[in-house]
């Protein structure tokens, strides 16, 4: 009898962990499939697919994204026979499918439903891909090649009972076809654990310490990249240090991941692009790199305020985290951002190409900083709201119930 959940992910557990380790502590079987290097959860068996080939050379450029997905999807089958061999039946396959992994699981497990967690459907014209012709121009080949992307995920997305999405705004991605069966839920994160508290000493990675009570600008952006704003982001800076002698800011994220907008130009990474010719003060402006998540939320408490762009794209946490350790936000005025502040009420929202009015933001956040409390006491309770992972949790439990999955009370 069909019993248990599998999970697929190519770097599972991914936005899955909480719901994985939640389902593995009251005894429901789990499995998952991933790639190479995914880091897998205790207590889940994993088979992690490696791919016997890459794309053919020389094939049509607009079909890449498609063969590559389809060879995942080859190698994830090949996983879940031997799943299958062992003697697992899930229930209820819950996948990520935009890597293509999810595509071919039917021919094993025809009985069992399917949740699929696509985030983002791309759109060649009035989403990310045609936002900021600064850095990637507006080709055809460039909206071609994004609505292409969506071809093996549109064929997965057909065999879903239901898409989960975890926001308003990236579930409206999504074609008209497929609306019906969304159930927006986000996965939340733990606002008992990510909450206001007092601000410490933080050291820098060169042996200074920035102390409490300096004004201190936080902007978290995974890979340093203009789909997160970087260049405007650099850009307020010279204002904001000549204005404030005393600012210091913090920047989270690295040069050596791949960022969501492709890489920078010349070999050279996005920092320099953005950061290069700009009168800054480097002895107030410091590169922490890819942080560990208690030194990312000890920066978020000594936040003045919490820099957060975005393009047209999903959301990150860490604009969640930020909201729920009590920061003051100054986001732009995208999509994105609108499904989680309101401005004037719990942030600000500022439209994203304006530098002057970034810089001016920031400047009067320092300069006056007990004035955006009530809008940081309003961001922490929009988190607890709105983002919680319990409530998340539960939502989740609740659709895998509805679906046939037994789970005990905790």
């Amino acid at each position: 009898m069909a019993a248990g959940v599998l999970f697929v992910h190519n770097n599972f557990p991914a936005q899955f962990r909480n719901l994985a380790e939640t389902l593995v502590a009251r005894g429901v079987p789990c499995a998952a499939i991933g790639g190479a290097q995914a880091p897998g959860v205790q207590g889940v068996r994993i088979g992690r697919y490696g791919l016997d080939r890459g794309t053919a050379p020389g094939i049509f450029p607009l079909a890449v994204r498609a063969e590559a997905d389809l060879i995942r999807g080859a190698g994830a089958l090949r996983m879940a026979e031997a799943l299958k061999a062992e003697g697992f039946d899930p229930a209820v396959i819950v996948g990520h499918p935009g890597w293509g992994e999810t595509v071919f699981l039917e021919e094993v497990w025809p009985a069992a439903r399917r949740v699929l967690y696509p985030e983002f459907f791309y759109h060649g014209r009035g989403l990310d891909i045609d936002f900021d012709d600064e850095f990637f121009p507006i080709t055809e080949d460039a909206i071609l090649k994004g609505k292409a992307k969506n071809a093996v995920m549109t064929l997965a997305l057909s065999d879903a009972e239901v898409i989960v999405m975890p926001t308003e705004f990236q579930a409206s991605t999504l074609p008209s076809v497929f609306r019906p069966r969304i159930r927006v839920i986000h996965e939340g994160v733990d606002v008992d654990l990510i909450r206001p508290g007092p601000a410490e000493p933080f050291l820098l990675l060169g042996g200074g310490v920035i102390e409490p009570g300096a004004p201190v600008i936080t902007h978290i952006n995974n890979n340093l990249e203009p789909v997160r704003g970087l260049h405007i982001f650099a850009r307020a800076l010279p204002a904001l240090m000549a204005e404030v002698p005393d600012a210091q800011v913090l920047v989270i994220g690295h040069d050596a991941g791949r960022p969501y907008g492709g890489a920078a130009p010349d070999g050279r990474s996005w920092r320099d692009v953005c950061f290069d010719g700009l009168d800054l003060d480097p002895a107030r402006l410091h590169f922490v790199g890819k942080a560990q998540h208690a030194r990312m939320l000890h920066a978020l408490r000594l936040s003045t305020v919490h820099v957060y762009y975005s393009y047209p794209f999903v959301l990150s946490w860490s604009l969640i985290e930020a909201m729920a350790s009590g920061c003051y936000i100054v986001a732009s005025n995208t999509a994105p951002l609108r499904d989680a502040i309101e401005d004037g009420v719990n942030g600000r929202l500022l439209p994203f190409f304006d530098v002057e009015a970034l810089s001016e933001a920031l400047i009067a956040a320092c300069r006056d900083p007990q004035a955006s409390a009530p809008l940081r006491a309003a961001a922490r309770a929009t988190a607890v709201a709105k983002f919680a992972s319990r409530d998340g949790r539960a939502a989740w439990l609740a659709l895998l119930q509805e679906l046939g999955v037994e789970i005990p009370p905790a």
